[in-house]
């Protein structure tokens, strides 16, 4: 029982880890502002600031579009609604 609940354990905290190093983008909406629409999932292996990284410059792509006027942002871990 002892190596079960080891080994369960062992599983949730690596999954934990794992998704905090994914970053999420987002946008919000021309009609309403407080809209958080998912865009993105980064979750490569490469680790945190690789997928940070990733997100910013998808960010500032989508952003800086011409006539865009959604707003573009990362926040860390996956995807929450």
């Amino acid at each position: 029982m002892r190596k079960f609940l080891t080994i369960i354990l062992l599983i949730f905290g690596t999954t934990a880890v794992a998704n905090e190093t994914a970053a999420t983008l987002y946008r919000d909406s021309i009609l309403d502002k407080t809209t958080r629409m998912h865009i993105a999932t980064f979750d490569a292996s490469h680790g945190e600031a690789y997928n940070w990284e990733n997100c910013q410059i998808a960010a500032q792509l989508f952003q800086n579009q011409p006539l865009v006027e959604t707003k573009f942002w990362c926040e860390k871990g996956n995807y929450k609604n």
